[in-house]
């Protein structure tokens, strides 16, 4: 069984920090509920390696918003809901698409500066929207703006202090109450931070996969803590496989963002022939995960490990001026967008699933919040639609505040009880141990998967328990700890749910099964795996 807790310390002994809330984690998610909460509150940021180190930062893509007069919540809610694939909270996603485009100019507010054309938001539109709603920056560099202008907004906020290169161990917790977190500082000394309020927002867990989007950071640390407090952990099945990044000799898994197929690039197999025509009515621009199965069907089909994706009948000025980063990261293999095709194959890039909250983003655990890839609010269902995930982090990040901003000071005294018997340090390389578990992942937890070979990985994944009998010191023993938990509850829950639904497919069951299975898949340390029926959708 996965422990209470990581490591063995006398909270007694511990140097003590108080702050009125705490932040775990960057991006918009931390970064946003980190300038909000400083309004009224003393803010401690941590983050493991710095400010601009998380997953909002190479958001290319956009912001999904209603904004233009063509467009309207009804319509953001309709998208959004056939993508979810019957497993979106409605009440969520009602607050998301009523409540984004005053998010929108919070982060206009707070110096985001979104691309404008004659006088207007340049909108796009991308993968199962039905209308031009994506608000963007720099063409393609969406999320390094907005973490550019939080990040310098929250830097110069005195009330906001910041922790970098510092690790959350552990969040400490007492009767369901949360009292703050175990920090190891760089020098490798620990101490308790208390708060009034902790809020997660310590991004996803794309390490789990050898093929990712995501930077080296995201390891699931937040869904890994969260469940060793005793949160509920909710529909971690459910993992979207982007369906282009760039896949060449040399070059890492960079993001070929869904808005090139929005402003019309084809898909074309190693023949050069289009083929989403097979899958999808909406070709190209189907939802990510059938454009995604639709991809290694045709590598399958083909025997190649990748198809082309091909914008070169746009004009050369239109690619340059809306997809820079794209372009100029291609020009560093040799690849130009304006005129090559580009091979490109499906990687890790967002877990729809996290830590289980309401509508105020607060957990089952009280004073613990999780904001942004972390939580699982109900927004996205069993299908993240494109760009709702930095909107999601917005709109909830607003709730948390207000909700922390109601909360009377913290006087819960916390105690902790040590796992007994770690004596030694583990004896694999902890680097051996990490890309073992990304292989099983990709194997049998992958974008196919059956009962089969789900058994197979969750066996192989639990022969690495012993790491949590170990003394750990250092913070990749730490990560793959929380790897191995995300890892485990992952397999589990795609397991559990027997059916093919949105972002989940199975080959022994391919079909969607909405009378046994309209149901969230649940999970807890001491509960075990449980379900949960949907009533709102």
């Amino acid at each position: 069984m996965i422990p209470r807790y990581l490591v063995d310390v006398q909270l007694d002994e511990l140097p003590v920090v108080d702050k009125d809330v705490i932040v775990i984690g960057a991006g918009i998610a931390g970064l946003f509920t980190a300038i909000r909460s400083s309004e009224d509150n003393s803010v401690l940021m941590i983050t493991k390696k710095s400010l601009l180190d998380s997953n909002t930062r190479y958001a290319q893509g956009g912001i999904a918003a209603v904004i233009s007069d063509e467009d309207s919540p009804a319509y953001h809610l309709q998208d959004t809901l056939i993508a979810g694939a019957g497993l979106c909270s409605e009440e969520a996603v009602n607050a998301l698409v009523h409540e984004g485009p005053r998010g929108v100019q919070s982060l206009i507010s707070m110096g985001t500066q979104f691309d404008v054309e004659n006088g207007e938001f340049a909108l796009t539109k991308e993968g199962a929207h039905s209308q031009r709603r994506i608000l963007h920056a720099n063409g393609d560099a969406t999320g390094y703006e907005i973490v550019r202008a939080l990040s310098a907004n929250a830097v110069n906020n005195p009330k906001i202090e910041v922790w970098d290169d510092h690790f959350v161990i552990d969040l400490v917790t007492h009767d369901g109450v949360c009292c703050g977190a175990i920090v190891q500082k760089p020098s490798g000394q620990r101490v308790f931070v208390r708060g009034k309020a902790v809020i997660l927002s310590s991004g996803g867990a794309g390490q789990l996969y050898r093929y990712t989007t995501n930077p080296e950071v995201a390891t699931g640390d937040g869904i890994a803590i969260a469940y060793r407090a005793g949160a509920y952990i909710q529909d971690v099945e459910f993992i979207q496989f982007h369906p282009t990044s760039l896949c060449y000799p040399g070059a890492p898994r960079f993001l070929i963002s869904e808005a090139v197929r929005g402003e019309g690039a084809y898909l074309r197999n190693i023949k050069g022939e289009r083929f989403m025509e097979r899958y999808h009515e909406q070709l190209e621009l189907a939802p990510r995960d059938i454009v995604a199965r639709a991809i290694v069907s045709e590598m399958e089909e083909t025997k190649s490990t990748f198809v082309y994706i091909d914008i070169t009948h746009e004009s050369p000025e239109m690619v340059k001026h809306r997809f820079p980063t794209i372009y100029e990261y291609c020009l560093r293999y040799g690849l130009d967008l304006t005129s090559d095709w580009i091979p490109v194959a499906p990687a890790m890039h967002y877990m729809m699933g996290g830590v289980k909250t309401d509508l105020n983003g607060e957990t089952n655990i009280k004073r613990l919040f999780a904001c942004g890839e972390v939580s699982s609010t109900g927004v996205h269902g069993a299908n993240r639609l494109a760009s709702n995930s930095l909107s999601e982090a917005i709109v909830f990040g607003r709730r948390i505040v207000k909700r922390i901003n109601e909360l009377p000071k913290n006087d819960v005294v916390a105690v902790i009880e040590n796992e007994p018997g770690r004596v030694s340090a583990p004896t694999q390389a902890i680097v051996e141990k990490r890309l073992k578990l990304q292989k099983i992942m990709v194997r049998y937890a992958g974008l196919r998967r059956n009962a089969k070979g789900l058994e197979k990985g969750i066996e192989e994944l639990k022969r690495q328990l012993p790491i949590y009998q170990s003394v750990l010191t250092k913070a990749e023993e730490y990560e793959f700890a929380n790897l191995l938990t995300c890892a485990l509850l992952t397999s589990e829950a795609a397991l559990q749910r027997q059916e093919s639904r949105g972002a989940h497919y199975r080959e022994d069951f391919p079909q969607r099964d909405d009378q046994n299975w309209r149901k969230h898949t649940v999970l807890h340390r001491l509960h075990g795996i449980t379900e949960e029926r949907i009533e709102d959708v």
